[in-house]
């Protein structure tokens, strides 16, 4: 093939005449320009890294230090006490030689000022890290904020400075706080309220080693918690700890499956450079406190790779390809050309060129991508066995060290409300596809289905959902309201056609390794097929009328999912629900355990034909308030998980055995949760365009015999619930407890119904 040829830049043959060399031209120029475009990110890297290392200060800031304090030494006026003269004296013999007297007193202002201007750095950033220890905000009543509290708020944004980049707070974050043992056991007695003697819970050696690590390592729990919890797996992360992210619920801007492929791949492009060059705003709570920014780091070029004992993240520092997977097929998509990102028509086109390649899959390439479906030490042993040297290395190595992973389905998905399980299919799709065409080891993969509908599976060692949450609305934004579409559904501008194609990847599979692979489809295709998964629309009523009940969205839910669950299994369990710890520096999640002695009260009472709605409802403030506090004690850092986790690996490091922290970690989350963010860019106005609103996404069962929960509150009128358990368990229906959900909001709601109707009366 011709374009194939302007890959080559330097050939050469061996003929009678001697050697002859042939150089290609274009090949040679695009080997430049992606040198100058490498040189010119490795220089906005140094510029970002100089200006974040010097935040709250600024450049200007030093300059303006450096000229007063020049200008008033140049005029014989000495603001330094001093200093200045004592530096002049100890200049070097050299710079005395060769610099005259005036000179060297500016030389010496120069230095003073510069360390003057990093002196106030310093302290502006302690300062800034102990206005950010401040968590007293969290635990106000909502809309009665206290003076100190408002004068606190002005302090955090005059330290932060005016236009913060990406990275610029991490090193004015507090730590994560160790809580005292006694505060954990407490709040662990109040959460399963057992009968035990706290006296032989914990050896307190442990709790010395923990606090050390906390004055060491800049989070006590993460390095850990990714580790143990997650790369230390040994399962399939299929299903047990992936998750997925839909689209639009009501709108497709286009269905054309390429077109919408490039444009969001454009998208996703658009937002890995504003990451590189730290033009994102850091998440900021209430608009003034900072959230942790680092787990944004790996969004890209990162992929799991499978280890015998524990698996290990490769993060590269940047990848200038797509892995692309149709029909069975691996391809290889060049993002760039003449050193410039492809526009979102070039990559339509790029994805249509695969779309229409007719070529059967090779021998064992079809279902390869189970591999990461499955159990993980098959698959450490097939790669080091099979995929260690040869073609199969090098095509394995252009899927892992691909920026993300696209798949373009044969399947259409999406909303359809003919169809009542329309969604239940579409989260099926997104958690698990066939087992064997996505990449589940990498970071996340991109599937677009043929009807334009389009989702995304996400790999959760690196990362947490809010992270992949932060992306995708970037991407669903500038998809629809900045790149658009023509009225034809391809993306806008023209083609280039002399573009070279998509690389079609080879391999070289053995029998033994079809073997192994097929093995590994099989305990995915049992594991995917045990999944129930029933994702619905609560359109009834949402965000804004649960407000005017004066309680807070996600305590409504929660205590609903206490009603719902009781009433679909008729006992109590043990109940998780994520919290995040980003305003800690590193800092990830936290377990607010949900079920309390409040909201179990508030529950009984609503089966007690005895108990009044007056008395209902009040009991029912009491559980939303405890959950708040309990929520809000998770986020500053006084959870009790985390906490029981690290003095368990501690205790294990030191031998000891401990029957409590035992017990306490192998209790099973029989009701998992999870609230998804929503509108973290505010990049359009989701009031001015509901048909916009979110699907959220969800994630499976934790535990056999329990249910997930992932619900999203998607503007003022609609919450998307997705909830997953599985077929094997008698005890368990997800259709059912999907309607006990919706059962369950509509009965607290009434609560405050009565309760208006009695007072208007």
């Amino acid at each position: 093939m011709a374009e194939a040829h302007q890959a080559v830049a330097f050939q050469f043959t061996v003929t009678p005449e001697g050697v002859a060399f042939q150089l290609s031209r274009e090949a040679l120029k695009q080997i430049y320009l992606s040198g100058v475009s490498s040189w010119k990110k490795r220089l906005a890297r140094l510029k970002n890294s100089i200006l974040t290392g010097v935040f709250p200060g600024t450049p200007s800031g030093w300059l303006a230090v450096v000229a007063v304090t020049v200008g008033a030494t140049y005029f014989g006026i000495d603001v330094s006490v001093g200093l200045i003269f004592r530096i002049q004296k100890r200049l070097p013999n050299s710079c005395r030689r060769c610099l005259g007297v005036r000179s060297r007193s500016l030389l010496s202002a120069l230095i003073f000022s510069s360390g003057a201007w990093m002196l106030g750095v310093l302290l502006r950033r302690q300062a800034l890290r102990l206005l950010l220890s401040y968590h007293g905000w969290m635990f106000e009543p909502h809309g009665k904020t206290r003076p100190s509290t408002k004068i606190w708020a002005s302090m955090v944004r005059v330290m932060s400075g005016r236009h913060p980049m990406l990275y610029s707070f991490q090193t004015s974050l507090p730590k994560l706080p160790v809580p005292r043992v006694a505060d954990t056991i407490q709040r662990y007695l109040e959460s399963v309220r057992p009968l035990l003697d706290e006296e032989r819970f914990l050896d307190m050696e442990a709790l010395k080693y923990l606090l050390l690590k906390s004055w060491w390592a800049t989070n006590y729990v993460s390095d850990w918690w990714e580790e143990y919890i997650y790369l230390r797996g040994r399962s399939p992360i299929m299903v047990n700890s992936n998750y997925y992210v839909m689209d639009f619920l009501y709108t497709t801007p286009t269905h054309l499956q390429a077109a919408r492929a490039g444009n969001a791949v454009h998208s996703i492009l658009l937002y890995r450079r504003r990451l590189d060059r730290e033009d994102l705003a850091p998440v900021m709570a209430l608009g003034v406190v900072p959230l942790c920014s680092y787990q944004m780091e790996r969004i890209f070029n990162t992929t799991r790779i499978p280890g015998k004992q524990a698996d290990r993240l490769l993060h590269l520092s940047d990848s200038r390809h797509l892995a692309v997977f149709h029909k069975g097929r691996f391809f290889k998509v060049w993002l760039y050309h003449a050193g410039k990102l492809l526009p979102p028509r070039d990559l339509e086109m790029q994805f249509q060129r695969i779309l229409d390649d007719p070529s059967p899959p090779e021998t064992g390439e079809e279902r390869l991508a189970a591999l990461t479906a499955g159990e993980r030490l098959p698959w450490a042993e097939a790669r080091e066995k099979y995929f260690s040297r040869g073609k199969n290395k090098a095509s394995l190595d252009c899927v892992e060290r691909a920026a993300f992973f696209v798949t373009l389905d044969e399947e259409e998905h999406g909303f359809d409300p003919d169809k009542e399980d329309s969604l239940d299919r579409y989260s099926k799709s997104l958690l698990h596809g066939q087992c064997c065409d996505r990449w589940f080891d990498k970071s996340f993969s991109l599937v677009v289905y043929r009807n334009g509908k389009l989702g995304a599976n996400a790999e959760h060692s690196w990362a947490d959902a809010p992270i992949i949450g932060h992306l995708w609305e970037f991407m669903l934004a500038t998809d629809h309201f900045q790149l658009g579409y023509c009225s034809d559904g391809h993306c806008h501008g023209v083609p280039n056609t002399a573009l070279p194609p998509p690389q079609r990847l080879t391999w070289d599979i053995p029998e033994e390794c079809c073997n192994v692979i097929d093995a590994s489809y099989a305990v995915a295709r049992a594991l995917a097929d045990d999944i129930d998964f029933h994702s619905f629309r609560f359109v009834e009523f949402g965000k804004g009328r649960i407000k005017k009940c004066r309680t807070s969205p996600d305590s409504f839910i929660q205590i609903a999912l206490q009603l719902a669950h009781f009433r679909d299994k008729g006992r109590f369990c043990l109940t998780y629900e994520a919290s995040m710890t980003r305003l800690f520096r590193e800092g990830r999640t936290e377990t607010v355990r949900s079920c309390t002695s409040e909201a179990t009260a508030f529950v009984r009472s609503m089966a007690d034909p005895s108990c009044s709605s007056s008395e209902r409802l009040e009991l029912f403030h009491v559980a939303a308030e405890k959950h708040q506090h309990l929520y809000r004690l998770a986020m500053t850092g006084s959870g009790l998980d985390r906490h029981l986790f690290c003095l368990y690996v501690v205790s294990r490091y030191l031998g000891v055995e401990s029957p409590f922290l035992d017990k306490v970690l192998s209790e099973p989350w029989r009701l998992s949760t999870s609230q998804t963010p929503q509108q973290q860019i505010k990049m359009f106005d989701l009031e001015a365009h509901p048909e916009c609103a979110s699907s959220g996404g969800g994630f499976g069962p934790v535990a056999d015999d329990g249910y997930g929960v992932s619900y999203i509150i998607a503007g003022e009128n609609l919450v998307t619930f997705h909830v997953s358990s599985k077929f094997s368990s008698p005890e368990t229906d997800s259709k059912r407890f999907g309607r006990n959900i919706h059962r369950a909001m509509l009965d607290i709601a009434a609560l405050f119904d009565a309760s208006a109707k009695r007072m208007s009366n």
